[in-house]
């Protein structure tokens, strides 16, 4: 661990150590987007980077700054899905092996996936069972190298590279950025980025409804929970806090946060298939959704989109595209 604090120089820094590793991935602009919103609509498809989520940048940042001694060691995360396929496609790029601790009722195709980059799978119960105390022990017992999904500078700061692209990529002002927002890591990188390259750009949030603790931490003035309630669809979104080192970033810089429903989100999933052809889970999705649902205003204004990840579970994808799907007091069909 380190005691560096997350910096825009750093965000600088970490481009120039992922770039042999991560997809530029590209921005994207439909007319028939553009038409519906009333303004000009950009989505950075993160869908498209290694692993399928963004995740991949703020891990390989950190795990490619490990010294030989803990690379032997190897890593230890805990992800309800794309932080662990990220680290886990990190490390094995860096040579080093990855336990990942990962929530029982992850999607099957985030599970698969870690497994795929030679990663280890534990699961356990997110409701009754802390993921924080089975890392750190895991780490303990074998040595290992904590790499978390959010409270981490150099995970902040290689997340934030996604915006560093996102404004070269543009031809133009960004008047808006709307992202997904759940400890706060991406959404802080990003910020940082705003902050000292594109100050005049408002920055949004975008949370499950029953998973606003960044709206009531923004409101509160520090960081707060939320009530329990039901799991969402967008299963990488809910995070029961906000970041100890990601909240004092975000409360400084962001415009506000805004909430969408299950089903917000599955119409956004449908939408980006049905017009854009694009795959996107529904916490990937969140931003869009925001924007479709009219939860900020984007008419005559150009708006950033953050496509964040496209990992879906193939049933729940084939339930939304279907029009079958049916928000249910699980957050699933009904």
């Amino acid at each position: 661990m380190t005691d560096r604090i997350a910096s825009y120089e750093g965000v600088l820094d970490a481009a120039r150590q992922i770039a042999p590793a991560a997809v530029r991935t590209p921005l994207i602009e439909s007319p028939a987007l553009n038409a519906r919103t009333g303004g000009r609509i950009l989505l950075k498809a993160e869908t498209l980077q290694v692993a399928g989520a963004f995740k991949f940048r703020g891990a390989y940042n950190r795990i490619s700054r490990l010294t030989a001694t803990e690379l032997a060691s190897g890593v230890v995360a805990f992800s309800s899905g794309n932080h662990a396929q990220g680290v886990a496609a990190a490390a094995k790029l860096m040579g080093t092996r990855a336990v990942i601790v990962m929530p029982a009722d992850s999607p099957a195709i985030k599970i698969e996936g870690v497994k795929a980059f030679g990663g280890e799978v534990r699961l356990y119960d997110r409701w009754t069972e802390s993921r924080e105390e089975i890392g750190a022990q895991v780490a303990r017992e074998r040595g290992s190298v904590l790499v978390p999904p959010f409270d981490d500078p150099y995970v902040i700061e290689g997340q934030g590279t996604t915006a560093l692209e996102l404004l070269d990529q543009a031809d133009g002002p960004i008047d808006q950025l709307i992202c997904c927002c759940s400890g706060g890591g991406l959404m802080a990188g990003i910020n940082l980025v705003l902050e000292a390259r594109s100050p005049r750009t408002k920055s949004w949030a975008v949370e499950p409804e029953a998973f606003d603790d960044t709206a009531r931490s923004l409101a509160a003035g520090e960081r707060v929970g939320h009530p329990k309630g039901p799991p969402s669809i967008c299963d990488a979104l809910q995070t029961p806090v906000p970041g100890v080192l990601t909240f004092p970033i975000n409360r400084r810089v962001l415009t506000g946060a805004v909430t969408i429903s299950d089903q917000d989100a599955a119409d956004a999933v449908a939408y980006a298939f049905r017009t854009l052809k694009l795959v996107v889970e529904p916490g990937g999705a969140a931003a869009l959704a925001a924007v479709l649902a009219g939860k900020v205003e984007t008419t005559g204004l150009t708006t950033a989109v953050i496509l964040s990840g496209g990992n879906i579970d193939p049933g729940l994808f084939s339930q939304i595209i279907e029009g079958r799907f049916r928000p249910g007091p699980q957050g699933d069909a009904a």
